[in-house]
């Protein structure tokens, strides 16, 4: 009878299993792990689920970041799509945009949410192919990333990462200047 009771030994994820964190991508010169407010507890003996789950955040929020500081600036350069030559820049901006252009917008995030990860917060894609959160190739997608050697991925991703980082800072930056009034003063050559 003991061989069909069911096993009371509890399966462990290898992801939940403790980790240095101070040696993962993003803990660089001169920081390191950033981490003030001790929302990681100890780095040395973190939780890698939970550091994923905060990664794949923050590399969300670069990316979307990124998208933010060149849409803001190549519309307040005054660069409109055809059929939105009047709508100013800036928060302006969001009151004169069609109740239907917001649904086509929805609609679009919401579709790219389904294919990227199915609304999940972890950073897992459908195909379960990714190498790290927020690798939403889906085993489609490579443009040669599997041919190259683990120090490029490494780099490649620690420079996208740098750069959602100063993005996020960028937006925040433009956002409290264009409410401040002197937007001008920093993109002086803007329209």
């Amino acid at each position: 009878a003991a061989a069909f009771a069911p096993n009371t030994v509890g399966k462990t994820s290898i992801s939940a299993l403790s980790a240095d964190l101070t040696t993962e991508i993003g803990a660089q010169t001169p920081l390191g792990l950033f981490d003030p407010i001790g929302v990681l507890g100890d780095p040395k003996n973190g939780n890698k689920e939970d550091f994923d789950r905060l990664r794949y955040i923050e590399l969300k929020h670069g990316r979307v970041a990124m998208l933010a500081v060149v849409g803001y600036l190549v519309t307040y350069a005054g660069v409109r799509f055809p059929g939105a030559e009047n709508i100013p820049a800036g928060f302006a901006a969001l009151p004169e945009i069609p109740g239907m252009v917001w649904a086509q917008m929805i609609g679009t995030w919401t579709m790219m949410e389904m294919a990227n990860g199915g609304g999940k917060i972890d950073g897992s894609d459908n195909a379960g192919t990714q190498e790290f959160p927020g690798d939403f190739r889906n085993g489609f997608i490579d443009f040669g990333w599997d041919k190259q050697s683990d120090a490029w991925k490494r780099n490649k991703r620690s420079i996208e990462l740098n750069n959602g980082r100063a993005a996020q800072m960028g937006i925040l930056a433009l956002m409290t200047h264009e409410l401040m009034g002197n937007v001008s003063d920093i993109l002086p050559l803007a329209k």
